[in-house]
Order: C-alpha cells, then sequence, then structure tokens
C-alpha cells in the first residue's frame, strides 16, 4: 500500500474525529463537546494544509517546532491586533470599511513573519511562503474558533449552523489568510534574494496592495446576503473567482520557490 501523505492522514483522521465529536454533541446536547467540535473545525485544515507545503518546500534551517510557533504566535499576535484596531472599523460595515478591514488584516498577520524576515537568517523565498502561510492559517483558525462560538450562541444552538459555518470556513480557508499572507511573504523574500538586502519596493507593496483589495473584494460579496437566485450566483461566483486567483498567485510562488530550491541544492 502506497504510504499516505502527512498532511492527508491529518486531514483525515481530523474530519473523523470532528464528524464524531459533532454527532456526540448533537444527540447528547452535552456542552463539554463544543469547545472540541470548534477547535477540530477551526483547526483541522489550516493544519493538514501547512503541513503539506512544509512536506513540499521546506528548508533545513526551518524546524517544526518552529513552523507550529509561527503558526501560533503569528495567528494570536494578529487576531489580538486585529481585535483592537478594527473595533471602531467595524460598527459600520461601508464598502470603505470593508477596505478598512482588508488593510488592518494583512498587515497585522505579517507581524510575526517580519520578525522572521528582519532578522535575515532565513533567506530563500520558500522560508518566506512557509512563514506566511503558517500565520496566515493561524489566524485563519482563531478567527474561525471565534465566529463558531458566536454563531453557536446567536443561533441558541443550532448544529446545522455551526457545522455549516466550520466547514465552509475550514475548507476555504487556505484561499484567503493562507493564500494572501503566503504569497506577500513569498515576494518579500524573493526580492530580499534578488537585492541582495532587507527591501519593500514596488514589488512588494504591489503584492500587499493586491491581497488587501483581493481581502476586502472577498468581505464585500460575502457581506452581501439575501435569499435570492440572483444573490446566491454573484456570491458563489465572487467567492469561486477571488479564491481562483488567491490560490494561483500563492501556487505559483510555491512552483518558483521549489524550483529555486532544486537548483540551489543541484549547485551545492
Amino acid at each position: 500500500m502506497k504510504h499516505i501523505p502527512t498532511w492527508l492522514q491529518i486531514l483525515i483522521i481530523g474530519i473523523l474525529l470532528f464528524i464524531g465529536t459533532e454527532e456526540t454533541l448533537r444527540i447528547t446536547k452535552n456542552p463539554n463537546f463544543f469547545p472540541t467540535v470548534v477547535l477540530l473545525g477551526a483547526f483541522v485544515v489550516p493544519t493538514a494544509f501547512v503541513v503539506y507545503f512544509y512536506d513540499h518546500v521546506k528548508h533545513r534551517e526551518i524546524s517544526p517546532g518552529l513552523l507550529t510557533t509561527s503558526f501560533v504566535v503569528g495567528g494570536v499576535l494578529g487576531v489580538i491586533a486585529a481585535g483592537f484596531l478594527e473595533y471602531g472599523t467595524l460598527t459600520h460595515l461601508s464598502i470603505v470599511a470593508l477596505f478598512g478591514v482588508g488593510l488592518i488584516e494583512e498587515s497585522v498577520k505579517l507581524i510575526f513573519p517580519l520578525m522572521m524576515y528582519i532578522g535575515w537568517r532565513y533567506r530563500h523565498e520558500a522560508d518566506g511562503l512557509l512563514f506566511g502561510i503558517a500565520a496566515g492559517m493561524g489566524f485563519a483558525a482563531l478567527e474561525t474558533m471565534g465566529y463558531g462560538m458566536v454563531t453557536f450562541v446567536q443561533s441558541k444552538g443550532d448544529f446545522n449552523i455551526l457545522r455549516q459555518l466550520l466547514l465552509v470556513r475550514g475548507f476555504l480557508s487556505p484561499a484567503g489568510h493562507a493564500a494572501w499572507t503566503g504569497f506577500v511573504c513569498a515576494v518579500l523574500w524573493r526580492e530580499r534574494e534578488k537585492q541582495g538586502h532587507t527591501t519593500f519596493n514596488s514589488a512588494v507593496w504591489g503584492a500587499f496592495i493586491l491581497t488587501v483589495i483581493l481581502h476586502a473584494l472577498w468581505d464585500i460579496v460575502n457581506s452581501l446576503g439575501g435569499q435570492s437566485a440572483t444573490q446566491f450566483m454573484v456570491i458563489t461566483g465572487g467567492n469561486i473567482g477571488i479564491a481562483g486567483i488567491s490560490l494561483t498567485l500563492v501556487i505559483r510562488r510555491y512552483r518558483e520557490a521549489k524550483r529555486l530550491l532544486a537548483t540551489q541544492s543541484d549547485k551545492s
């Protein structure tokens, strides 16, 4: 039997555990299972996604422990900073406010990766890609946990709504926070490799602005609401389009980073 990749093992086992725990919560109505359901629903896909990239573009200098630190610390720092900075912005969900949210969240997710960037030790584009994806996924998982808890309370314990939210946010997370932060960090590290020194040039700023726009458009599309067929098609089409662009950007950087690592290995 062919070896099952680690990321796929995590995904399969995690989904099975989520289904079992969620069904137990639904049947028994025992609130003790609620934290486990939310934890699994929020973290299974992000964890599997990070492990996938680590297995495929890992560099010898980045240990699993450091990547876990980027996931946890990067996510927590981002959530805390976003919470403070967005406090006034989220009082009114206008288009301008949603662009403000995009700017804030895409900035705060970079806190931990920038610490690694300024430290200079981790020099390859693959390193930046990993730090960005890990921090973005940590942020996404913690954000999903928060949404899950709030949704469950506001829906007065509706298990179907909770399940839908966790599944949708979980499986879409690679096309959102992870792709955006991973892309920016990959470009940031790539430009430093090309220039030979720390730089925030037009390519870096262009990548950052692009992710802010994609983030804001994602929020705008998903804030439309409504139950009509037209609105549903707009929301679905918008999500697919933005997700496709976001994943294309990060996959291109992933392939280039992997190619460069292979080239450097051949030369050494």
